[in-house]
C-alpha cells in the first residue's frame, strides 16, 4: 500500500527553489517516491498560517520510506535547498 504526502511551501527565494525542484525528483525516487501531482498556484480554501505558494502531492511506498528520505543524510543538501528556497511543511498521510 503506497501513503500519500503534502508538501506545502511558501516561496522566499524562487531562485534556490528553482535548484531545488531540478533535484528532487531523483532525491524522491531513491527511496520509491514520486509527484503524483502538484500546482504552483493552489486553491487554497482554509490557511491558518498564511497561503503556501506551491504544494505538491507526493506518493511513497510505505511511511518508512517517507522518513527514510527526509532523513537521509545523503540528501541533505537537498533538502537544505528547498528550506532555502522556501517555508515548507510536509505532512504524511499514514497508511
Amino acid at each position: 500500500m503506497t501513503v500519500q504526502a503534502l508538501a506545502m511551501i511558501t516561496v522566499t527565494d524562487k531562485e534556490t527553489l528553482g535548484a531545488y525542484r531540478e533535484k528532487a525528483a531523483e532525491a524522491l525516487a531513491k527511496h520509491g517516491g514520486s509527484v503524483v501531482a502538484a500546482d504552483p498556484e493552489p486553491l487554497v480554501l482554509e490557511a491558518a498560517n498564511g497561503a503556501p505558494n506551491i504544494t505538491a502531492l507526493l506518493s511513497f511506498p510505505t511511511t518508512d520510506a517517507a522518513k527514510a528520505w527526509r532523513e537521509d543524510p545523503d540528501l541533505a543538501d537537498i533538502h537544505a535547498l528547498r528550506n532555502k528556497g522556501g517555508k515548507s511543511t510536509i505532512v504524511v498521510l499514514p497508511e
